[in-house]
């Protein structure tokens, strides 16, 4: 998933706030292919792909794979321990560094004689532009990732003019994540919610019936950074065409922010706000705070991540349901913010190969798979028709890898707005929307001004 992984302090959403583009994780997670993605190993040197260097076959000599990951993410190194037990032949030398290290170190780490085959990427676009990353485009061929759900990996591609959302492809997951609605059972007993609701009509309803039988609607943060952008995108996502939100979020020539979907979503969130739907010191409250009220049950409804599965399945055990945002109509077509944990391939790695037949595995190989799922907390992504571990039955991580299937089947995967640009979040999205809960900003002045700081960064 993005950077937002279970036992983590802050949403992935929140690392959008620097200067170089972050790609945060999704969820978006599924028969096995038929020959072009079958087993790892079970071809030979792609021809059609025109280059006879990329192949599929790993070999049976020694290879020591160079990982450079991000430090507290054990997925990482979880999956590698994995490979090495059924590929006795490969080991892994795994560097970590804290996430705003990786940051900063990868264009340098890169670029070395030592550059390290299988990378976390923090960012990049500009990788691409310096041409650090290697093009996976053949091994898409190769080994059949086309048959991906194509919003799985439209963010991890980049074109020529430097845009991602098409392209060459530069990057694969390892987990993919999904955000949606968590709800406490008991509490949504309590206001006799029976299912989640289908339409967000239905939604604002029950944040309605709530309120009045003195449950707390909404618990949000928006401290820091934005957690009512949660909400405010997942409005956004059906109120406009998903394409054109992916579109300004990828930079396309002539996308913007200020649009009558744009604007609704805001009136919708300042609306909220005026009812009280959402916690009343929604700006003094942290991300950690509102995992922490939400467990101890002072809230109804909390837009997150499934990065958080586990921590609830642990804290809030058989007591807690997650649903993807509803449509605007109950046939609406179901919309997300979901993103990767991103990996590639470092253009001078010395075992590319290798490399790419790890990606491969670990997207189609059942252990791996069940990793993704039992230690990362998202789907695992890969072919669509190829299932996903079961997680145990009734617990909130069931929930969320259905919905991540769902969401694959629908190709509704939409990139987080705080990544559209590298200061957009810290500059305008948080503190606009500080002031729009507050009624210190109007929806129109919000919309605008989120636009004006995108235009503003495009020019520098």
């Amino acid at each position: 998933m993005y950077e937002g992984m279970t036992g983590r302090t802050t949403p992935p959403l929140c690392r959008g706030s620097r200067r170089a583009r972050v790609i945060p994780a999704v969820a978006v997670p599924l028969a096995l292919l038929a020959a072009a993605c079958s087993a790892p190993g079970s071809g030979d040197t792609d021809s059609a792909s025109g280059d006879s260097a990329v192949s599929t076959s790993l070999g049976k000599g020694k290879v020591t794979l160079q990982m450079y990951a991000e430090t507290g993410f054990p997925l990482a190194k979880a999956l590698a321990d994995e490979f090495t037990r059924q590929h006795p032949n490969v080991t892994f030398k795994v560097r970590e560094d804290q996430f705003t290290v990786l940051v900063e170190n990868a264009p340098r780490v890169l670029a070395g004689d030592n550059a390290p085959d299988i990378i976390r990427l923090p960012t990049m676009v500009d990788l691409v532009k310096d041409g650090l990353l290697k093009n996976l485009d053949p091994y898409v061929k190769a080994y059949g990732w086309d048959k991906f759900p194509a919003s799985q990996l439209a963010q991890l591609r980049v074109d020529k003019n430097g845009q991602r959302g098409s392209g060459p492809l530069y990057g694969t997951g390892l987990g993919y994540s999904v955000t949606g609605v968590f709800f406490n059972k008991d509490l949504a007993k309590k206001i006799g919610m029976t299912r989640p609701p289908t339409t967000v009509a239905e939604f604002e309803g029950l944040l309605a019936k709530a309120k009045k039988d003195g449950v707390q609607p909404i618990v949000q943060f928006n401290k820091n950074t934005a957690g009512i952008n949660f909400p405010y995108q997942a409005l956004q996502n059906q109120f406009a065409d998903p394409a054109r939100v992916n579109d300004w979020v990828f930079q396309k020539p002539g996308a913007t922010f200020d649009t009558p979907a744009s604007v609704k979503a805001a009136q919708t969130i300042e609306k909220w706000a005026k009812a009280g739907y959402f916690t009343k010191d929604a700006n003094a409250m942290d991300y950690t705070t509102m995992v922490g009220d939400f467990t101890k049950g002072r809230g109804l409804f909390m837009f997150n991540g499934d990065w958080e599965s586990a921590n609830l399945d642990t804290k809030m055990p058989g007591n807690v349901g997650f649903f993807l945002f509803p449509a605007e109509t109950a046939t609406g077509r179901l919309v997300a913010m979901s993103s990767p944990n991103t990996f590639g391939i470092g253009a001078r790695a010395k075992h590319p190969n290798e490399a790419a037949f790890f990606l491969n595995w670990l997207h189609t190989d059942p252990k791996a798979r069940k990793i993704l799922v039992d230690v990362g907390g998202s789907s695992p992504g890969g072919p669509a028709g190829l299932a996903v571990p079961e997680a145990k039955e009734g617990s909130v991580l069931a929930s969320t890898l259905r919905a991540s299937q769902q969401l694959a089947a629908e190709n509704g995967a939409v990139d987080f707005t705080a990544n559209a640009t590298g200061s957009i979040f810290a500059s305008a999205i948080t503190p606009e929307l500080q002031k729009l809960v507050v009624g210190q900003q109007t929806p129109e002045g919000y919309v605008k001004a989120v636009q004006k700081e995108y235009e503003k960064e495009l020019s520098q």
